[in-house]
Order: structure tokens, then C-alpha cells, then sequence
């Protein structure tokens, strides 16, 4: 097989990362803004408090702010972004394995032994947790990700105009998948949130890095002034035809599939082992957790993941007051996100992916 361009013929992004652990100091000079911040508890256990525009968890807000003071960017940083909830762990999987390709044969690929969020490490919780520096000791060229609105990305990423992919979904089953991740955070004496609680603080844009729609919006109009530089997917388009998607993402990525990669089957087989039937089933998946200190157990992020989940949860005037808000805050922009017709894979059980 031909030598890929360098973006995709470099070292593993985590072999060469830092002990973790290793002298953690969680920043605390940002304590006293952070309190004076609106404060959001209806999502508890998770408090959220409105930092520029947006509700950020308190739980890594003091990392989110000492990230947006002092990460180093690399010009060869590929960033996957996503509201949460959006098929942030696909997207992760498909990114990591089209860019490790030909380091590891797809049949004994590292993606079968750890979960995707091992090897696109979360920034803000890296920074929360005072481990910034396994950031700066992983290769050359790095994936990472957040869930920060663009406007509240650090400058280095912009200034050196790293590439960011971003997938954005359905609202409503956005807000479904939310509302269970929620509510297995819990601990077992805490009541659930109610689902027509979670609708309304939705809706209202406060809930996690809400309001979701500027979000979204954010990294549209970036994908438009600059689609060289930021790739814009939509979750649905990902579910109709993976295929494309996976060689829209290579070459966006700078490693395009060859000739002979095609004819060889290995889009189809990175599909396979990305895909949510195979990652739910893994073991690592079933009982593994990303950190000791981790609430939840990695199974946490493969509950249903696919496309229209919503009709078992919201009454039909609940699904149209969440589609015209959708539709009054794009309004204008070009964006809409009725692009695939999912109406006939509900009929018949969810399409499956990651959620």
C-alpha cells in the first residue's frame, strides 16, 4: 500500500502519552468567577453554570477556563467537536481509526481493546483534573475533542487554523439521549429527573453546554466561511451512508483512501469495526471505565444510539414545539436538519450507531 500522507503516517496520538496521574494541580484561580456564575441544578447531580453565552458544567469549568488561557496548538491538531449527545463516540472511533489505519491491522485494531474516548482524550476533564501535560506528551498528530461552542474554543486552535470536525443532531434526540446519560449519574437515593422537566430545560437552552442551537449554529457559519478548515456533519447523513461519510472524513483529514484501499474493502471494514453492534459488544464496553474516578462504566455511552428514539418519549405537540424552535433559530441560516428521512428506519427500529 502507498505511504499516506503524514497526517495519517505518524505515531499512534496516545502511544507517547504522559503517566497519568502524574502531579495533578487542578487550577483554582478561577474559584471566586465561577461563583458569581448563574447556577442551573435542575440537571443534577450535574450543576451548570452560564459561562459566556453557555451553560458548562461546574465540575470542569475552572479546567475550561485555564484551557482557554494556556493550550498549545499544534498546526497538525485535528479537533472532533460535537454537542454532547451527538455522536461524539462514532465520530471518535471513525476519526481514530481512519488515522491509525495502516499502524495496526483493523482485525487486532487498539479499538478493540479500549474505548474511543482513551484515545481522543477529553481536554476540558484532562485540564480539570490538572493533567494538561498528557496532552503535551501525545504524538504528533493529535485528535482531540470538546464540547465548547466555537466561540469559547482557546485562540491557538483558531489563530493556527487547525482542522475541526463537527457532527451535529437531531435536537429531540439529542435531548432523549441527555435525559437518560443524566439519570445514570444519579446515585440510586436521588429521583430521576422527570422527562417533561428535562423537555423544558431544554427547550429553554439550560442544559449542558446549551443552549444547543447557538452551538450548532457556531460551527455551521465557521464550516461555511471556512469548509477547507471545518467539516460539518450531521449525525442522520451519517446513518444513510456511511460509506461517504468515511471517505468525506479521510480526505477532509488529509489521508484519502487509495485506489487500492477501496478495492480492498478497508472503508467497509473501519465501518464494521466502528460500528455500534460491534463496539457495544466488546468488552471493554460492557464493563470497562474510562478512569477509576469515572461515575459511569463505559456501556454508559452505547445505550440505543440511533435515530428517531424520540417518539417513545415526547407527545406529538412536544416534538413539534422542539421542531419549531429548531426551525425559528436557524431560520436564515441555510441549515436544516431534515436532510435524511427517518421516519421509515423508525417504523422499523432505530438506525443503529453511536450516540
Amino acid at each position: 500500500m502507498a505511504a499516506l500522507p503524514s497526517l495519517c503516517n505518524s505515531p499512534p496520538p496516545m502511544e507517547s502519552q504522559g503517566k497519568k496521574g502524574a502531579d495533578p494541580r487542578p487550577p483554582s484561580n478561577f474559584t471566586d468567577l465561577i461563583s458569581t456564575l448563574p447556577l442551573e441544578e435542575g440537571w443534577a447531580p450535574l450543576r451548570i453554570r452560564k459561562y459566556q453565552g453557555f451553560w458548562i458544567p461546574e465540575r470542569v469549568l475552572q479546567g475550561i477556563m485555564d484551557m482557554q488561557q494556556n493550550f498549545k496548538a499544534r498546526p497538525d491538531d485535528l479537533f472532533v467537536l460535537s454537542y454532547p449527545k451527538s455522536g461524539t463516540t462514532w465520530l471518535k472511533a471513525l476519526t481514530y481509526a481512519i488515522m491509525t489505519r495502516t499502524q495496526y491491522p483493523l482485525d487486532h485494531h487498539p479499538l478493540l481493546r479500549q474505548n474511543p474516548h482513551e484515545f481522543v482524550p477529553i481536554m476540558g476533564i484532562t485540564y480539570a483534573k490538572g493533567e494538561a501535560s498528557e496532552l503535551e506528551a501525545m504524538s504528533s498528530p493529535r485528535i482531540l475533542n470538546t464540547h465548547l461552542p466555537y466561540s469559547l474554543l482557546p485562540h491557538a486552535i483558531k489563530s493556527l487554523g487547525c482542522k475541526l470536525i463537527y457532527v451535529c443532531r437531531d435536537p429531540k434526540d439529542v435531548l432523549v439521549s441527555r435525559f437518560h446519560y443524566n439519570n445514570r449519574m444519579r446515585p440510586q437515593a436521588m429521583e430521576p429527573i422527570p422527562f417533561t422537566k428535562a423537555f423544558e430545560m431544554f427547550c429553554e437552552g439550560n442544559c449542558p453546554y446549551g443552549p444547543i442551537w447557538e452551538h450548532v449554529l457556531e460551527y455551521w457559519e465557521e464550516s461555511q466561511r471556512r469548509p477547507e478548515k471545518v467539516l460539518f456533519l450531521k449525525y442522520e447523513e451519517m446513518l444513510g451512508d456511511p460509506p461517504r461519510i468515511v471517505k468525506r472524513l479521510a480526505e477532509f483529514m488529509g489521508c484519502p483512501f487509495s485506489p487500492e484501499e477501496e478495492k480492498e474493502g478497508v472503508v467497509e471494514e473501519i465501518i464494521k469495526l466502528c460500528s455500534f453492534d460491534k463496539m457495544k459488544s466488546l468488552e471493554v464496553n460492557k464493563t470497562g471505565k474510562l478512569r477509576p474516578d469515572f461515575v459511569l462504566t463505559n456501556d454508559s455511552f452505547f445505550r440505543k444510539g440511533g435515530a428517531g428514539d424520540w417518539r417513545n418519549h415526547m407527545s406529538p405537540e412536544m416534538a413539534r414545539k422542539l421542531d419549531r424552535i429548531t426551525e425559528q433559530k436557524f431560520e436564515g441560516s441555510g441549515l436544516t436538519l431534515d436532510a435524511v428521512d427517518v421516519e421509515a428506519a423508525a417504523t422499523n427500529g432505530d438506525v443503529q450507531a453511536q450516540a
